[in-house]
């Protein structure tokens, strides 16, 4: 059986690219890159090189790129580290109520260490304003974080008009970019953000690889304690290979981002419209136009969307019922509940997330499957009888 993969938004494959790229840092440059004799001067070397490319992509400086290992690190990192760093200023931070767990778990956690968290709402369609954010700040508001766009629905953040209220307060802005990265235009400078988290693995690069950018004087306090990795903000021998796949990831992902962005919303627009023609008490999650080129998220009324994974599995296409991180739970996505879905409908969610390896073929099979495997589900369903 041929498998059709739209479920880009939980992992991608390894580009072949980035694997060749990898394979000499397992094996023949092999040094520790803090070592001063020659094999770990070769490592360092790859190690800046790497730093400079990710730089590069984002219009960061160097010295503003720190490794990790992967998004949610980031995230805690950015997020703990400017709270505690910043304390003695204030112990407010505004985010909002659709953020990733890796952002939502951590405020949480702050929660319970003396701060205080306001969760913004959301709009129907998944966005906050900037007079949101702007109405929230208090004298004690230390840090503003707020996804670039969301995971489950993508819906694009309005990030550069929040940053100029950031600025405008003199209050730390935080990004999470782990789905923007690859897919729209990702600029610092122009976002007005202070911090930024990606990830590896969404962009054809490895697992357990991740980027935070740090703008040059922000304050944060390690997150990982030890020896003096990454300017002594960040402990532990780096992983070279990782870090040499995630530049290569970047640099693929950001070469000719339009024309790939311009085929996948192509491919994403034929899928959301024949999705809405074929099937009937159908929902389009997340903006109409102010999304990721490659997301489709729907609501299917009256049947839950495992039912439909794994019948979709069954004919070698897999996608998702949301976040991958919490596949494992049965409550419905709070992203979903955020926008206004109430829980029985919210529990019929299913994700297409598209790469630029999609092809049409690949759409038409799933619009000629995808209506059957409704029809069956509903005709067994109790809540159409």
């Amino acid at each position: 059986m041929n498998r059709i993969y739209l479920d880009n938004a939980a992992t991608t494959p390894v580009a072949a690219e980035v694997l060749q790229k990898m394979l000499p840092y397992f094996s023949d440059v092999y040094g520790n890159a803090s070592s001063i004799y020659a094999t770990g001067r070769e490592a360092r070397k790859a190690l800046e090189n790497a730093r400079a490319t990710v730089a590069a992509a984002i219009g960061a400086k160097p010295n503003e790129i720190y490794f990790t290992a992967g998004g949610s690190e980031s995230d805690n990192w950015a997020i703990k580290g400017a709270a505690y760093a910043n304390s003695g200023k204030g112990k407010h931070i505004i985010t909002t109520a659709i953020e990733h767990h890796a952002v939502l778990n951590t405020c949480q956690y702050l929660e319970k260490k003396g701060f205080a968290v306001t969760y913004l709402p959301v709009d129907e369609f998944g966005r906050v304003t900037a007079e949101q954010v702007q109405a929230a700040i208090t004298p004690e508001t230390i840090l503003i974080t707020i996804m670039a766009a969301n995971n489950e629905i993508g819906t694009l953040e309005p990030i550069e008009e929040i940053g100029r209220v950031a600025r405008n307060h003199k209050t730390l802005f935080h990004s999470d970019a782990v789905q923007a990265m690859g897919a729209i235009p990702v600029d610092v400078v122009k976002w007005g953000v202070d911090m930024l988290s990606m990830s590896a693995h969404k962009i054809h690069g490895p697992k357990g690889a991740g980027v935070l950018y740090l703008k040059n004087g922000v304050r944060v306090d390690p997150l990982i304690h030890g020896g003096a990795q990454e300017r002594g903000r960040r402990a532990g021998t780096e992983n070279l290979a990782g870090i040499v796949g995630t530049a290569e990831a970047v640099r693929l992902a950001t070469k000719d981002l339009q024309e790939k962005a311009a085929k996948i919303s192509a491919l994403r627009d034929r899928l959301i419209a024949g999705v809405i023609k074929t099937i009937p008490d159908v929902r389009l999650n997340g903006h109409p136009t102010e999304r990721l080129p490659g997301n489709a998220n729907f609501s299917v009324k009256f049947i839950e969307g495992e039912g439909m994974l794994l019948r979709l599995d069954m004919a070698g296409i897999a996608a998702s019922s949301g976040s991958a991180c919490t596949s494992g739970s049965l409550d419905p996505s709070h992203v979903l509940l955020a926008i206004g879905l109430p829980h029985e409908i919210a529990h019929g969610s299913l994700r297409f997330s598209i790469s630029d390896k999609t092809v049409q073929e690949d759409i038409d099979e799933v619009l000629r499957v995808l209506p059957g495997i409704v029809n069956t589900l509903r005709d067994m369903s109790p809540i159409m009888a």
